[in-house]
Formats: C-alpha cells, structure tokens, sequence
C-alpha cells in the first residue's frame, strides 16, 4: 500500500468534439474541411477509429457508430464500383447513424452525389493526405492523448539526469530553490509551481507545463525567471515521465530520520505507486546535491541494485562470521 496519498481531483473527458480534434489535430493528421463546419458539434465519445467497410455494404451488426470513420482506398473503389444509385442509398445508411465525422484517406475522392448527403444529416467530412494505416495509427494515439485521465499537483517536475523527478514541499520550503540548483547542473524545468499530468494506457504519467507559466519559474525575493532565456533551451521540457516524488521535510529532527533504509516508501497518483523519497530541509544541507543524487539513485534501483541491501547483506554474512569464529 502506497506510504502517502496526495490529494488530487482526476478529471476524465467522456467525449470531446469534432471541431476540437480537428483544430488540435490538423496539422499533425494533414486534415482538410471537404464540406461545411456544421458538423464540428458532434460528439466523439470513443478514443478510437472504425474502418466503415461492412457498414457500406449493408452489415450494421456491432457497428461502431461512435467512433470516428475512415475510408480508405478500399471503400472509395467500392463505392465506386457500385452503380450511382446504390452508392448513394448505402451512404445514406451509414449517415443515419450517429457517427461523428468521416475522414478520406489518401486524398481520395468520393462519388459525386456523397458530400450533399453528409451536409444533409450534418456529419463533416475531412481529407488527408497520409496513409490510411499511418493515419489510423497516429489517431488512434492522439485520441488516447485526449480522453486520457488528467489532474494537477502543486509541485516543481524537473528532469534529473533523465528521472522525472517531482519536488513537493509547503510553501517556503526551498523547492524553486533546489529546481534552480538542478539546472545549474544540467538538469530541465518541466513544471513549476503547477503541474499538470496525465495518464497514458493506464500505466504511466506524463507530466508537462499549463501553457501560461511554461519556461517560467518564480522564486521569492527575485521574481519571475525566463529559464529558457537564462539557462538556455536546453534546460527546459515539454513533458517528461514521472518517476520519483521527492518530498522536501522543513525543520525535520534528522536524528529521527531513517539512516539506512532498506524498505520502498512510495506515494499514490492516479491509483499507481510511484517511488517516494523524504528529504530533510536543514541549514547548510545543499539539496539540489541530494535531489540530484536520488535520481541517481533510482537508476541503479531501475536496475535492480540497492546499496542499501547490500549493506545489509555485508552486515548479515560478517554477523554469521563472527559468530563462527
């Protein structure tokens, strides 16, 4: 059971809207308005695409009407080879569904008479210029991006020697303090003050900057701090993988502290348990050193060592030594 549970609001989107995914999208998918905009309303409420083959010929059964439609190369020579009159009829049919919107691949072009029936039941229908599978593919994850589970945390993300390393602290505690410490050492901002994160196929956390305070870092007696402009772009991210939460303890006793701990304390976001690791706030303790090397740290535990069972191992076999004379 995770040590620790910060408090955060999980929010998760249950439909976003044609107009969103294609402003979002449209330069990455290459995508262009073949009709009007009348259908940008609609809602896409699956993170996923659906190949509307069998639909067009007639087979509704287990149609997946929610999710956005897309034809390829396949279905446009089918509708071609099909006499004007069926085209038309069958078109229909798939429009009398609720689908969200229709996307043509391969800039193909669909039979005359198609696109009125669209603007009738007032579905957009959009072009792009990429492979159908590459377009299927690259959707498909940028939809999984959208519905994706997000929340904030207040705390610094930084970039530590490649561990993304979340700073968590009550206010005054030295964590814009330590972030700017880190990036004299070649560390990135990613986030500070406010993080935003997002789970991605239920197994990892991505974290990254609202789009007001990106590049910006505040720390008190001085101001606001362009990094990028005074460190350079390269110490500053877009999004970075949490891996470790670090969690700066003002005004701890550090004789109470544990010296040599062998045992995993982690912290919950999300549901998931991620690494957790207890810093004390001291005079004269320099933290980003300390920050810098428990991330350091979590790589050797990443692969599979611990200093720290080592000790004890050494510990045990010179205990059972003694013991034999």
């Amino acid at each position: 059971m995770p040590d620790v549970n910060i408090p955060h609001k999980v929010k998760r989107p249950t439909f976003i809207t044609v107009g969103e995914f294609f402003e979002n999208n449209k330069e990455a998918l290459k995508l262009r308005l073949v009709n009007s905009e009348q259908g940008f309303s609609r809602k896409i409420s699956e993170p996923s695409v659906n190949r509307p083959g069998l639909a067009l010929s007639g087979f509704f059964s287990y149609f997946a009407y929610k999710r956005i439609q897309v034809v390829g190369n396949s279905e446009v020579s089918y509708l071609h080879s099909l006499e004007p009159g069926i085209a038309k009829e069958r078109f229909t049919q798939l429009c009398s569904w609720e689908i969200p919107c229709l996307v043509v691949a391969r800039e193909k072009k669909l039979p005359a008479g198609l696109i009125p029936i669209a603007d009738a039941a007032g579905i957009a229908i959009f072009q792009t210029s990429m492979v159908t599978m590459k377009f299927l593919n690259s959707a498909t994850i940028r939809l999984d991006w959208a519905f994706a589970p997000t929340t904030t945390i207040h705390g610094c993300l930084v970039d530590v020697q490649g561990v993304g390393a979340l700073i968590l602290g009550p206010s005054g505690s030295g964590k814009s303090e330590s972030v700017l410490g880190l990036l004299e050492r070649g560390a990135s901002l990613v986030a500070d003050d406010l993080v935003l994160f997002r789970l991605i196929e239920e197994r990892e956390i991505q974290g990254t900057s609202p789009e007001l305070g990106r590049n910006m870092i505040e720390v008190r007696g001085i101001g606001l701090l362009n990094v990028a402009a005074i460190f350079g772009v390269g110490c500053v991210r877009l999004n970075k993988r949490l891996d470790i939460v670090i969690q700066l303890v003002p005004n701890a006793d550090l004789s109470e502290m544990e010296r040599f701990d062998t045992s995993s304390h982690t912290v919950e976001i999300f549901g998931l348990a991620i690494p957790l690791l207890r810093v004390p706030v001291v005079p004269g303790r320099d933290l980003a050193g300390l920050i810098e090397i428990a991330a350091l740290n979590y790589k050797l535990h990443s692969f599979g060592y611990h200093s720290a069972v080592e000790f004890n191992q050494r510990l045990l076999k010179k205990m059972a030594n003694d013991q034999l004379g």
